[in-house]
């Protein structure tokens, strides 16, 4: 037995300490928050398990060898979430991009947060092993007992705290307190999410451009000249490689480690944009932000957008920071 192997696997990072150690840093702290994210860890261990297993024993809506019949992984990712959520103690109001309206906690289970997420992004991808994750967004409520929509309909700058877990070759899970972005990756033998990209920083230009291109007969004149640009750069430059997964989770968390603009604007087709604002928009702006880079609505920055539903769509830029501000560029000249 190698007892000092053993004895470094024990002096790891883990995400329980990692959240631990910025609680101690705020002496008003009181544990709720770090309670919650454990909460939403769970979560993530839970889905990343079944996402592993989900073509092998039938989790895609199919009937067992039993002769039980399958939740798709969607529905049991929204449940194990909603379920995490509440046990914690700490949530008063959901919305979960799988349920029309919000969830308002019992009364003796409520406390001062409300969680904004999508259990299972891309998850048209499941059967073809694409990486799909969990995004979500959390927001401290003013007054638990008398929580209302008003409520949940803030803008993305007010979030305490905003992360995704991935779901792909490995389960990565980027999270943010509003003190920089960290990456934590799930170590199986272990049971427990090991911190492997600490103070992630976007890179300030990257050489990679991501978007749906079938879409683009349907773009406005900045989008098509950026995309242009990229293509068939004027000053000399070599282009920058289209990169697109059509996963939101894996698309920007790509972004984010080598730098870049990822774009899903509106179109003729969507002229609102696809993306939704508090559990797409915000959470990957939030993360964006918090590593150096910006996001864009095509009209102003995305955390100061005011969501009007809970659903509410919105066009979306984000990236590398002086790729982003070329495309506000862009903008600011079609409204001169």
């Amino acid at each position: 037995m190698d007892h000092e192997a053993d004895a470094y696997r024990t002096d790891l990072m883990t995400i329980t300490r990692y959240v631990l150690n910025e609680q101690s840093r705020n002496p008003e702290a009181r544990g709720d928050l770090t309670i919650l994210l454990s909460h939403i860890v769970l979560g993530c261990k839970f889905v990343a398990s079944a996402a592993g297993l989900a073509k092998l024993i039938g989790l895609a809506g199919e009937t067992n060898v039993q002769g039980e019949e399958q939740k798709k992984l969607d529905v049991l990712s929204n449940e194990v979430f909603v379920k995490a959520l509440v046990s914690s103690g700490r949530t008063c109001v959901l919305v979960s991009e799988e349920d029309e309206e919000a969830t308002f906690v019992d009364p003796a289970l409520r406390g001062k947060y409300c969680v904004c997420f999508d259990p299972l992004d891309g998850s048209s991808n499941i059967d073809c092993g694409v990486s799909i994750g969990t995004i979500f967004g959390i927001y401290m409520i003013k007054d638990k007992e008398n929580v209302t929509l008003e409520d949940v309909l803030q803008p993305g700058k007010n979030m305490v705290a905003a992360g995704y877990c991935m779901y792909g070759s490995s389960c990565t899970l980027v999270l943010s307190t509003g003190n920089g972005v960290n990456g934590f990756t799930l170590d199986p033998s272990l049971g427990e999410f090991i911190l492997t990209h600490p103070d992630i920083k976007i890179p300030k230009k990257g050489k990679i451009y991501s978007v749906n291109e079938g879409n683009a007969k349907n773009w406005d004149e900045p989008t098509a000249k950026f995309v242009e640009k990229c293509k068939f750069p004027k000053d000399g430059s070599s282009p920058k490689s289209l990169r697109y997964i059509g996963s939101m989770v894996a698309d920007v968390h790509r972004t984010l480690l080598y730098g870049g603009v990822f774009l899903y604007p509106a179109d003729k087709k969507s002229p609102n944009g696809k993306l939704r604002v508090l559990y797409e928009v915000f959470p990957m702006s939030f993360l964006m932000e918090q590593a150096g880079g910006q996001s864009f609505t095509g009209k102003g920055r995305a955390l100061d957008l005011v969501p009007t539903k809970i659903h509410e769509r919105s066009p979306i830029f984000l990236g590398s920071y002086e790729d982003v501000e070329e495309i506000k560029g862009l903008y600011a000249a079609q409204a001169k």
